[in-house]
């Protein structure tokens, strides 16, 4: 049987802010998930296919996952003033998993996946005050150079119009993603106004500079079929050294998988590969901790 999932939803700071939750009574540790653009926390519970699902496959491996709504996504997207800027957007994330996990076990801590533009809302939560306290950071689905037909299709891009050939650009090649997904029910939800700039930025400065103060592990995955960001060995290692201040730099190629990993056919395999590099960052942080006792 798969283990249950479960909508929440918290005030943080007053403002709603909803979830999916997966728990087990003794987590390993809480993963927390963060979806991209155009989409909610269902990205991670994959209709009609549970075993694509990330919230299940971690509960059902001894571990508790939130899948969180991004801040403007969700029950919060009625609030756009209240999450126009970063620092907002990371003391709500902060405040909800508190709220949503209150008094429960946490295990050996949290670690923090970020998708696409989610990846934005991980690399400022690692960085804060917080992110320290986090086991490791999974990354994916971002870059720091669009490839050339992905720079062309988003270069006509408007405020709220999604440019012509952009579905092509997330979802194909089409044979890798179950009908439903395609349909449309993971990716029906309006982006956050306050992305257009946010995805701006990104590449040539806001990325690097967050990627330089992350303290704590890092593994980023590369989708074999990614088409928005260059993933070329050239690419990957201009990546791998903007993470100047991490104990441990990982990277994973992800074969038969295109740009949206977790509601692919390959995402039992993309979901158990993190979940081990979640156990080897709880392992590392218990026997530093151990050393510290001794």
């Amino acid at each position: 049987m798969s283990p249950a999932v479960r909508p929440r939803t918290v005030s943080a700071d007053g403002i709603p802010m909803s979830a999916l939750l997966a728990e087990v009574s003794e987590p390993r540790a809480v993963v927390v998930a963060l979806h991209g653009g155009g989409t909610t926390s269902a990205y991670f519970d994959c209709p009609g296919h549970p075993h694509l699902s990330l919230l299940r496959a971690g509960a059902a491996l001894g571990f508790t996952v939130v899948a969180l709504d991004r801040p403007g996504y969700g029950a919060s997207a009625l609030y756009p003033e209240s999450v126009d800027a970063p620092e907002q957007r990371v003391r709500l994330a902060y405040r909800a998993l508190d709220r949503i996990l209150g008094d429960r076990d946490r295990g050996a801590g949290l670690f923090v996946l970020g998708h696409s533009n989610g990846c934005e809302l991980a690399l400022r939560m690692a960085v804060d005050e917080r992110g320290d306290e986090l086991l490791g950071l999974e990354l994916a689905g971002t870059g720091l150079h669009y490839q050339a037909a992905a720079r062309d299709v988003l270069s006509k891009a408007g405020p709220g119009q999604r440019p012509v050939g952009l579905r092509e650009l997330l979802w194909e090649p089409a044979s890798l993603y179950p009908d439903a997904v395609l349909r449309g029910i993971i990716h029906a939800s309006p982006g956050a106004n306050y992305e257009a700039a946010m995805v701006a930025a990104w590449p040539r400065s806001a990325f690097p500079s967050l990627a330089g103060q992350v303290h704590v592990p890092v593994r980023f995955t590369f989708a074999e079929h990614e088409k928005i960001w260059a993933a070329d060995p050239a690419a990957q290692h201009e990546i791998r050294e903007i993470f100047t201040a991490t104990p441990r730099f990982t990277s994973n190629d992800e074969p038969g998988s295109g740009h949206n990993l977790s509601v692919g056919f390959g995402a039992q395999r993309y979901h158990e590969s993190v979940l081990a590099f979640v156990e080897e960052c709880a392992a590392t942080a218990g026997a530093e901790q151990d050393s510290e006792i001794s």
